[in-house]
């Protein structure tokens, strides 16, 4: 007679390692052009994000935070300072609008999402992205993001 065993414990998925990412970035709207850098970090577990857009030799702009806390975006150079409970809530100069952190990464990692395309793709996904929108104006803008670096994730 074999012994009783007890059922096997439920494992929790494995989180999902933070993403660091970085990005040349390109604009074209109605506020003029530029070029620069695009820094992230992505905790899609927890939802923390901060992001660093920089260009013309200082940062334009610094989102920060996560799910429980909510989100902080600054823009210097709009005298912009605004909080928010969720990503939705903010609006994102010079990048398409994303409900998440997840949606983000969908959006890097498979170029998904509103007026988004891929314009070249390697082994690890989107290389260079194009997103074709309008600002809060309603005017048109373009961003091209094109990847430098990722680390960790799926």
């Amino acid at each position: 007679m074999m012994p009783l065993q007890a059922p096997p414990a439920e494992t929790a998925p494995a989180p999902v390692p933070p993403v660091r990412a970085q990005y040349g970035w390109g604009y074209s709207g109605a506020s003029g052009e530029g070029t620069g850098t695009l820094n992230l970090l992505m905790e899609p577990g927890s939802g923390r994000l901060v992001a660093e857009l920089h260009g013309l030799g200082e940062r334009l702009l610094l989102l920060e935070g996560d799910r429980a806390s909510g989100y902080r975006l600054q823009v210097p150079r709009q005298k912009l300072d605004q909080r928010a409970a969720t990503l939705a809530e903010l609006p994102l100069p010079f990048l398409p609008q994303v409900a998440s952190v997840e949606a983000l990464l969908r959006l890097l990692q498979l170029g998904e999402g509103p007026g988004v395309s891929v314009l070249k793709k390697d082994a690890a996904g989107p290389l260079k992205l194009h997103w074709r929108g309008r600002d809060p104006q309603g005017k048109d803008e373009q961003v091209w993001l094109n990847r430098k670096r990722w680390e960790g994730g799926k």
